[in-house]
């Protein structure tokens, strides 16, 4: 048999290139347990929007009339610009995000609270859980493969929440 007769191996095709995306993150990371990929990546996307959030925002007059200014912070830009991107790769598990994004934005108010009352500062709290996460994440994907490059971790960080979304409407089934 001669190297033209030999088949080559089936290569899925995709529509979408978000279905690439998901395939190729599927091939390399869901060896493992996804729920550990979860814990570890929503702690280091909670940690980094956490500190965002808690960059000193300027004081725009016109807002702090109006008590706006509490709402208004580079979080907010933070999440515009996380939303936008991940409503390109996938719009319906951007929703997802979205309602990811809003409990995560819940909790951090929350802990504004707890700061102001006496308890440890957002930022510490936030880079702890950014720190934990980031090194999580980086462990386990590179006790599953050796090889792993920084950039198929910082693509694990980054995509890796709609990635998560996408598993769990497939179990529902519904379509994304």
């Amino acid at each position: 048999m001669n190297k033209k007769q030999r088949k080559a191996p089936n290569k899925p095709t995709f529509e979408r290139p978000v279905d690439r995306i998901f395939y190729e993150m599927d091939q390399k990371f869901a060896t493992g347990n996804k729920i550990v990929y979860a814990v570890f990546i929503a702690l280091a996307f909670f940690g980094v929007m956490g500190l965002i959030w808690m960059i000193p925002f300027p004081k725009l007059g016109f807002l702090v009339r109006t008590n706006m200014d509490t709402f208004l912070n580079w979080g907010s830009f933070y999440i515009a610009v996380i939303i936008y991107l991940y409503l390109r790769l996938a719009p319906t598990l951007s929703y997802g995000m979205l309602f990811t994004i809003g409990v995560m934005s819940f909790c951090i108010v929350q802990l504004e609270y707890v700061e102001r009352d006496g308890g440890p500062a957002v930022w510490l709290v936030c880079l702890l859980m950014a720190i934990i996460g980031i090194i999580g994440t980086s462990w386990f994907a590179k006790k599953e493969q050796p090889e792993t490059p920084p950039s198929e971790i910082w693509r694990l960080l980054t995509i890796g929440p709609i990635w998560l979304w996408s598993t769990v409407f497939a179990a529902l089934k519904i379509k994304y």
